[in-house]
């Protein structure tokens, strides 16, 4: 299994590199418009038609999924460079492996920054630290707060099917 993923990401590196050339791009439409030119040759007949949706159709359908691996590749390399710069430098190492948080939180995360960003560089030196660290803690407790009322509204709604499936049993 480990060489068949070593083979696909090979293949998917190799694709999406010779794709996005601009060669690549010419040959493709110079396809679309030699397609359409040979539009009355074929009289535009439903198989004309056909050529062209089935073709994209497969090509578009085969490329989403090599460039989501590429993309995907690309992200995690990026984000362990990130997570050494941050670690080998005087940033807040509580930002390794912020990705992994919802929108809500990388949201709520931002504007702190941004507000930290803001502040007088003697104002929050020293400060910054204790500031975003207390920010996190906020944060932490409100996805904890979130995820516990999910599963209470999972467990109620639980209880509350079994309670209705119970009350239509025949007596």
């Amino acid at each position: 299994m480990a060489r068949l993923t070593h083979i696909f990401t090979r293949f998917a590196v190799v694709v999406s590199e010779w794709t996005g050339k601009p060669v690549i791009f010419v040959l493709a439409l110079a396809s679309v418009v030699l397609w359409g030119a040979t539009g009355p040759i074929f009289g535009y007949s439903d198989t004309w038609q056909l050529v062209i949706n089935t073709s994209t159709t497969i090509v578009t359908f085969l490329m989403v999924f090599l460039l989501q691996n590429a993309q995907t590749r690309d992200t995690r390399a990026i984000q362990a460079k990130l997570n050494e710069l941050i670690l080998t430098s005087a940033a807040e190492n509580r930002f390794v492996g912020i990705e992994n948080l919802d929108e809500e939180d990388l949201k709520h995360l931002d504007r702190l920054v941004e507000k930290a960003a803001k502040r007088e560089p003697e104002q929050h030196q020293g400060k910054a630290g204790e500031s975003i660290e207390h920010d996190r803690a906020i944060a932490a407790t409100s996805a904890n707060n979130r995820e516990r009322r999910r599963v209470s509204r999972t467990a109620s709604s639980k209880a509350k099917s079994e309670t209705e499936n119970s009350s239509r049993k025949p007596a």
